[in-house]
C-alpha cells in the first residue's frame, strides 16, 4: 500500500493575542484528494499527537469550497484529525511522502520539533519525497541533510510571502516571518502573486506559497513518483 503523512498542528491560539488558530483545512483536503484518487493510504501526525485543531478562519463560506465541504462532513476524516498519530508512533520506512499543512498554528510548535525533523529526514534518505505549502514549510527550516547542512540550503522553495502576511495584518503577531526564515537558510525563495497558487519542486522536496497551492503540490508530488 502506498502511504503519505500529513503533518497538522496542536495549537489553537497565537501566543501573544486572543485569536484563534490552528490547522488550515483546506490546504490538506486539496492535497490529500489528489491522494486517494490515486490510491494513497494516509496518516495524520502531530507534535503532541491527538486533536488537530482547525482555524476557524478557514471555515468561512468565503473561503470554503465544495471539496472542502465533502471533507468537512466526512466523520473518517474528522476522527483522524481529532484523533492524530505522535511522532513515536511512526515508522518512517512506511512511507513514500511527507507534507507539512499549514495554518497560523504551526508557527509555534513545528519548527522546533526534532521528532518530526527526523522523521521527515528519513523519509527524504528512503528516497521519498518531502512537501509543505503555505506556512507548513517552517518545518523544513531545520531538517539537515548532514550534520553541517539545511535540507533546503540552495534549494528553490516558496511558502507564505512576507507580503500576504503584511496583506493579513499578522505580521507582528507571528514569532517570525515564513518567506524571512526560509532565506535565511539560504534557501531560493520565490513567490507569485499574492493568494495566487504557486508550488516549487527541487529535486524530492516540493513547497507551496499559500492556502490556494495544495493541490499544485499534490502534482507535482505525484509526478515525481511517476517519474522514479
Amino acid at each position: 500500500m502506498k502511504k503519505a503523512l500529513i503533518v497538522v498542528t496542536n495549537v489553537s491560539k497565537y501566543e501573544n493575542i486572543n485569536r484563534p488558530t490552528g490547522l488550515w483545512l483546506g490546504e490538506v483536503v486539496h492535497f490529500v484528494d489528489e491522494l486517494y484518487k490515486k490510491g494513497f493510504e494516509i496518516d495524520y501526525v502531530s507534535p503532541n499527537g491527538g486533536y488537530a485543531p482547525i482555524d476557524p478562519s478557514s471555515l468561512a463560506k468565503e473561503v470554503m469550497t465544495d471539496l472542502d465541504w465533502i471533507y468537512y462532513q466526512n466523520q473518517e476524516f474528522l476522527d483522524k484529525l481529532g484523533f492524530t498519530l505522535s511522532p513515536t508512533e511512526i515508522v518512517p520506512e512506511d512511507y513514500e511522502i511527507i507534507y507539512y499543512a499549514g495554518g497560523h498554528g504551526v508557527m509555534w510548535d513545528f519548527k522546533s520539533d526534532k521528532n518530526l525533523q527526523k522523521i521527515a529526514s528519513d523519509i527524504y534518505m528512503n528516497n521519498g519525497i518531502i512537501s509543505a505549502v503555505c506556512h507548513g514549510v517552517v518545518g523544513l527550516l531545520d531538517i539537515k541533510s548532514d550534520k553541517d547542512n539545511y535540507l533546503i540550503k540552495n534549494k528553490k522553495v516558496t511558502g507564505f510571502s512576507n507580503s500576504e502576511e503584511y496583506e493579513l495584518g499578522l505580521s507582528d503577531f507571528v514569532p517570525y516571518l515564513t518567506e524571512d526564515s526560509l532565506k535565511e537558510r539560504n534557501a531560493i525563495y520565490s513567490q507569485e502573486k499574492n493568494w495566487h497558487e504557486f508550488s516549487v519542486q527541487d529535486d524530492r522536496v516540493v513547497t507551496g506559497q499559500n492556502p490556494q497551492s495544495g493541490k499544485a503540490v499534490a502534482k507535482k508530488v505525484l509526478s515525481i513518483l511517476n517519474t522514479n
